[in-house]
């Protein structure tokens, strides 16, 4: 299975498109609420379609623990299930998008990693930075 991950502000999915904006980051403010957005592309091999494929996104520190915020892990799973449209060429890889939102992280200084799994394998990853920002500055 093909997987692009990619870090937004806001993400949403619908009619098989990504509707993204503030897309593309590394870093963030530490220890300020903010929006995060996981953006996620698959590409589903021909003969994985009409079935239901578990898959999970977790937040992990830099060392692998899971980040847990208010006594909760920060992930989320569910199922995607993908038809084959009509006419459309045996063999072909099969599109799906997702859209993971989280309305305010607000995450400790450090590095983190999205790690997503379908199938219950790891199927991609995407890493950031939680950095303290001085008075007046950017990122």
């Amino acid at each position: 299975m093909e997987v692009t991950l990619l870090l937004c502000d806001w993400a949403e999915s619908i009619n098989g498109k990504l509707y993204i904006l503030g897309g593309g980051w590394s870093r963030m403010a530490a220890n300020l609420p903010i929006p995060v957005a996981l953006a996620i592309k698959l590409g589903i091999p021909w003969d994985q379609a009409n079935r239901q494929i578990p898959f999970k996104a977790e937040l992990v520190t830099e060392d692998g623990q899971s980040v847990v915020i208010n006594e909760t892990p920060v992930m989320l799973e569910g199922e995607i299930e993908v038809g084959r449209p009509p006419g459309t060429r045996p063999g072909s890889t099969l599109d799906a998008v997702l859209s993971i939102r989280f309305p305010a992280l607000a995450l400790q200084k450090g590095a983190y990693t999205w790690i997503f799994q379908a199938d219950n394998k790891e199927a991609g990853r995407v890493s950031f930075e939680a950095i303290d920002v001085p008075k007046g500055g950017s990122l």
